[in-house]
């Protein structure tokens, strides 16, 4: 096992990477926030993306996406599976292989969520070595932590870029009742713990804070009341923006009368292989964020709907790809056509009969 030492110097090249990314650059003080919903890996996602001689890529995947990850100033998603190696398996206890993290991190995302219901599918060995192989690829990550003392070190998490300060938090509310390993730590959704971190944060002086829970019930297209009596707290204790995920469905957006909350409830699958209904579909939200004489606002909000493109039982023609939602595209069978027709329909009358405040679409 690597010494804390050495855990620190590789949290530090981390940083480095996020802070001198490579993606659009805005004046100082104008900071892009790109937020993306559930990377899972299901074993027919695993297969498709299989090569000959054994090895996977997902280029394919992801190629759709790219232009409008690498756009913002940082991109995050939440990360639903672990690494722990061959051999890999699907629901109901995820490991994929580590060419599904070199996808995401060659798409662009810079920053992985990895408090959430099946972080510890693969007990202590895949919570450890999920953390070790992004650090080794140079992404950064929080949620869950080798020890106490990293999760000191590391949390809450600052981000620091075009001369702003963000702190993001990251906790779930559950691990499928499977026991966190000992000595490793989760983030819990346990408003005595998150009071804490939001005091921790608070001496960090940011000038936003983001939280980033893994909550919800599962396939309910709005919001439940947890979570409605959840967030008021947040926002009461000093979080300026919520953006949720977990139910694997979209669930609207909402902007404060006076523009200066928001809480996006669950952006949905970015990419699984589910096939109930609204499961294979949803968005990325992009926060545009300025400080203006030591004043941070957000100054403009939008979302992007995506869906999946599957391949089709009988072969795999190609991979599992994250396609916006009007994407035009000559692969698709009529099935794949009905589909997107459904999901589009479905998650663009959500977002306009229970969506509030000036948030838009981008087209």
């Amino acid at each position: 096992m690597e010494s804390n030492v050495t855990h620190a110097v590789t949290r530090w090249i981390v940083m480095l990477a996020v802070l001198a990314g490579s993606s659009t650059c805005y004046a100082e003080d104008h900071l892009s926030i790109l937020v993306a919903g559930d990377l899972m890996q299901h074993m027919p996602q695993i297969k498709a993306a299989r090569k000959p001689g054994g090895s996977y890529n997902y280029d394919e995947c992801f190629a759709a996406v790219r232009d409008e990850v690498e756009r913002a100033d940082v991109a995050i998603a939440n990360f639903e599976t672990t690494l722990a190696g061959p051999p890999y398996s699907g629901y109901p206890q995820f490991s994929a292989p580590d060419d599904f993290l070199r996808g995401v991190v060659g798409a662009g995302f810079d920053v992985l969520l990895t408090a959430n219901n099946h972080c510890v599918d693969t007990r202590r060995k895949g919570l450890v070595r999920t953390l070790e192989m992004m650090d080794s690829m140079g992404v950064a990550h929080l949620g869950t932590y080798r020890d106490s003392e990293e999760r000191e070190r590391h949390y809450p998490f600052l981000l620091e870029k075009n001369g702003l300060r963000v702190v993001l938090l990251n906790f779930t509310y559950d691990t499928n009742g499977i026991p966190v390993p000992s000595p490793c730590v989760v983030n819990m959704l346990d408003t005595a713990e998150i009071a804490a971190d939001l005091r921790k944060a608070r001496e960090m002086e940011p000038d936003v804070i983001i939280a980033l829970p893994h909550w919800g019930v599962e396939y309910q297209t709005m919001p439940s009341k947890e979570q409605k009596e959840l967030a008021q707290w947040m926002l009461a204790n000093g979080v300026n923006h919520i953006v949720g995920g977990h139910p694997h469905v979209a669930q609207p957006i909402e902007l404060s009368a006076d523009g200066r909350n928001l809480v996006a409830w669950s952006m949905g699958n970015l990419v699984s292989n589910q096939s109930k209904p609204n499961t294979y579909g949803g968005y990325m939200v992009r926060l545009d964020l300025e400080k203006r004489d030591s004043v941070t606002c957000l100054t403009d909000c939008c979302y992007t709907l995506y869906w999946v493109s599957r391949p089709p039982d009988n072969g795999y023609r190609h991979q599992h790809r994250i396609l916006p939602i009007d994407y035009p595209d000559s692969l698709l069978t009529a099935t794949e056509q009905r589909q997107r027709s459904a999901i589009r329909t479905s998650m663009r009358r959500l977002m306009k009969e229970h969506g509030k405040g000036n948030i838009r679409e981008n087209l």
